[in-house]
């Protein structure tokens, strides 16, 4: 066991499946010379060399579409997108054609689509963006937003061997200020299991990403009145793990749906909809939502602050449904 942070752990699952599997590279802005914006390729071009560790222009179209290609020829290309907002450049080739791939021609192809995601770094409009909702209407794709260095280093393993594209969120928050042992042996987390990171009877808060730790910081404020949380990290927002919502929901009667993204339209919506859908007879109150507001993420901190789901906020929300 060694201590990893969260940002060594996504460097350590791309250097060992690239030793792996000779078919695995990187590509992206600055992911060579310079080793990533954020550093999370650092030391990658030295072990492998700039014709698997390529530096490309600036158009996420190109790097998107350069990765398609390489994939349906037989290659497994992780593609680094500098800030993940700028994932919405290559929409249309993810959408249209990555996506649709299997369907279409009977091919696989396996890309993972990676970058830093995510408020709570005065980021402004234009580098804090949660993507999950927008992609998950788009059949032929697979999500994850993994919480912990742990998460990080499987999900992202399990992304590189997957036979589809999938998008993964890494949530820059989280970089380095997230550290835990983690096993010296290969492992890889299965995409679409949720994890139960915390037992609890009286509410469930279904969460994923960065909200992990505030559904942490609010179950500890409820315990100190005798409440019991249990908190279901998704891990993987599509294919979800519905069982586990259910289970929980079934359990505890009652739900909060955590996420950073704007409320209207999120991937909460979807999950709500199953939870009324399959699991209406277990309610004892409403399904609740809380997101950050349907705003443009502000770069004031304090109205960042104002915007983004926190503590107070999720604590309240919980009293008011243990009330009803």
């Amino acid at each position: 066991m060694a201590e990893t942070s969260y940002i060594e752990a996504i460097t350590q699952a791309m250097s060992e499946e690239m030793a792996r599997d000779e078919r695995v590279f990187l590509m992206g802005e600055d992911v060579g010379v310079y080793g990533g914006a954020f550093k999370t390729s650092s030391g990658l071009i030295e072990r492998f060399g700039p014709e698997r560790v390529i530096d490309t222009p600036i158009s996420e179209m190109a790097i998107v579409g350069a990765a398609s290609g390489a994939a349906l020829m037989g290659l497994r290309p992780i593609a680094e997108m500098q800030f993940i907002d700028f994932i919405t450049c290559a929409y249309d080739m993810l959408v249209n054609f990555t996506a649709t791939s299997r369907y279409r021609v009977g091919s696989a192809c396996p890309i993972v689509v990676r970058g830093p995601a995510g408020a709570g770094v005065r980021g402004g409009p234009f580098h804090s963006l949660s993507p999950e909702a927008m992609f998950m209407n788009r059949p032929g794709l697979k999500i994850v937003s993994p919480g912990t260095a742990y998460d990080a280093k499987g999900l992202l393993k399990s992304a590189i061997r997957d036979d589809d594209p999938v998008i993964y969120i890494e949530h820059k928050f989280l970089y380095r200020r997230i550290k835990e042992d983690l096993p010296a042996d290969d492992y890889v987390v299965p995409i679409g299991k949720a994890n139960v990171r915390r037992n609890g009877k009286d509410l469930s808060i279904i969460t994923w990403g960065a909200m992990i730790y505030v559904a942490d910081d609010a179950a500890n404020e409820l315990a100190k009145d005798g409440t019991s949380v249990e908190i279901v990290d998704l891990r993987s927002i599509l294919p979800f793990d519905e069982d586990a919502i259910l289970e929980s929901v079934a359990k505890t009667n009652r739900v909060i749906l955590l996420h950073e993204a704007p409320l209207t339209g999120g991937a909460g919506a979807e999950f709500a909809a199953r939870i009324a859908e399959k699991a209406f007879e277990y309610l004892d109150a409403p399904i609740k939502r809380v997101a950050a507001l349907d705003v443009p993420t502000p770069y004031s901190p304090p109205l960042e602050d104002y915007v983004l789901p926190n503590k107070t906020k999720v604590v309240a929300a919980a009293k008011e449904l243990l009330k009803y």
